[in-house]
């Protein structure tokens, strides 16, 4: 699953049209490589402009964006990271870059085996399972070649 944050002044993104094509874009990243629409989940997160300091000083001029990316479903070899990153920028750009924003990013990576949707472990990347999921865009019970969900661990 990706998870986005995307911490913003009031004012922008203030509404579900503003939202709606920003969230889009970021989904179509996502489908774009075989994985379902839900696992794609972004979270508007409206800051105070008296509880936005960038570099110890109080707002700028222009509105600044800061958007917390965490990676679970999948994770990247080194060698693709610029090519990942460019396919972000050209997402973003005609919703936070056009519009004059100042913005950053950073994308974390998580451990996949500590991820569950609905208390169902995901099937592996770019499995028949997972492929289900995406026509379905929802979770369903999986086994596929003698491989299940694992157990509960016992702590």
């Amino acid at each position: 699953m990706p998870l986005w944050l995307i911490y913003h002044p009031e004012g922008v993104f203030k509404d579900a049209e503003s939202k709606k094509p920003l969230s889009e874009s970021i989904t179509s990243l996502y489908t774009a490589l075989g994985l379902p629409a839900f696992y794609a989940v972004v979270i508007f997160i409206p800051v105070p402009a008296e509880n936005f300091w960038v570099g110890g000083e109080e707002p700028r001029r222009n509105p600044f964006i800061r958007i917390s990316v965490d990676h679970i479903a999948v994770r990247m070899d080194d060698k693709n990271y610029e090519n990942w990153t460019a396919r972000v920028d050209k997402a973003l750009k005609p919703h936070i870059e056009d519009r004059g924003y100042d913005w950053e990013y950073h994308i974390g990576e998580t451990e996949r085996r500590l991820w569950k949707v609905n208390g169902v472990n995901a099937p592996p990347f770019g499995s028949r399972s997972e492929k289900e999921w995406f026509a379905a865009n929802r979770v369903i019970p999986w086994s596929e070649g003698g491989i299940s969900e694992p157990p509960t661990a016992k702590l």
